[in-house]
């Protein structure tokens, strides 16, 4: 029988050795160079319902299928439980690539695929009632002329690699969440420009649609590397502002939330905000983007698990045991 990650982590699942055997996605394989020379591969595997990192030395058999079968591949793997740290980190024995003709089995594709709780189609139609409800007409066209031009990808789109909503369709949950918590919270900070700040908020993170790219695993694409969303969004929201001509002041705010919105340069952000609504806007990115990593740790905690494995954005583990009716 297949074991989920889920299941691998699963209390009592733990007792080092315990031989399985699971259908996953190879998320991530980063070639390294060990203190003696060898050549080994640190590698993420997935499923929907969770992820592990694992070492595979270029002695073990395994090496040369994942070097064959490389990112975003669907493996067969064999192995034992094993824990580094705290973390599962299991011992690999054997990894077989599925072929095109084995990833068309039914329902193969659903149970490795990770997506958004939330129905991607309604969270659609919310998404553009809320670029409909901004009542200035250059604001609403300049928001309405980016999504004309990436709005299918924009839908399925993850909203990180790792960190937060890092899942087919989290980007659109994730931007979504933050309209509903800005229009929550817009009536207690009457110095915020609310038109101004949902149109920052439906586009501070488009620039994402062009820096990830992949379908079962993600990652950084040359344009991502080169310039980052922050820089890529911000041209995307000069182009549509100034097709529909949005006055110069509107649309220099508008670009200062997308180039801020990360908080800091350190992570990522090109400066500090510097208006009331990059303030707004970059407090509620924070706080939907840690809300997240919460939601995500408590959708995949395991029967009876009381912590999380460390979630490196919070920086620390996560208690997941629910509190009683």
């Amino acid at each position: 029988m297949l074991s989920t990650v889920r299941d691998l982590k699963a209390p009592g699942a733990e007792a080092s050795g315990r031989p399985f055997a699971s259908l996953l996605v190879v998320k991530k394989l980063t070639p390294k160079t060990a203190s003696n020379g060898n050549p080994f591969f640190s590698a993420d595997l997935g499923d929907r319902t969770g992820s592990f990192g694992c070492t595979i030395f270029s002695d073990n058999p395994a090496f040369e299928a994942l070097k064959t079968g490389g990112e975003g591949s669907v493996v067969r793997l064999e192995g034992k439980i094993d824990y580094y740290q705290g973390r599962l980190s299991p011992k690999i024995a054997r990894v077989d690539v599925l072929s095109e003709d084995q990833l068309g089995a039914p329902g193969l594709l659903e149970n490795l695929v990770e997506v958004a709780p939330e129905n991607a189609e309604e969270l659609w139609a919310e998404f553009n009632g809320f670029i409909d409800a901004i009542a200035h007409a250059e604001l609403r066209a300049t928001v309405r002329a980016v999504f004309d031009e990436i709005g299918e990808n924009f839908k399925w789109s993850p909203a990180a690699v790792a960190m937060h909503h890092a899942y087919r369709h989290g980007l659109l949950e994730h931007t979504t969440h933050m309209a509903r918590a800005c229009k929550a919270l817009l009536p207690l900070y009457r110095e915020v420009h609310a038109d101004l700040a949902m149109a920052g908020i439906l586009l501070h993170d488009t620039g994402k649609v062009i820096e990830y790219e992949g379908t079962l695993a993600t990652k950084r694409s040359r344009r991502g590397i080169l310039q980052g969303h922050v820089v890529l969004g911000y041209q995307l929201a000069r182009k549509a502002g100034m097709k529909v001509k949005l006055a110069p002041e509107l649309l220099e705010r508008l670009e200062h939330i997308i180039l801020s919105h990360q908080g800091e340069p350190e992570w990522g952000a090109a400066v500090y905000a510097a208006t009331p609504e990059a303030v707004f806007v970059s407090m509620i990115d924070n706080l939907d983007a840690k809300m997240g990593m919460v939601q995500r740790a408590l959708r995949q905690a395991a029967e009876g698990e009381e912590f999380s494995e460390r979630l490196m954005g919070l920086s620390s583990p996560l208690l997941t045991r629910k509190l009683p009716e």
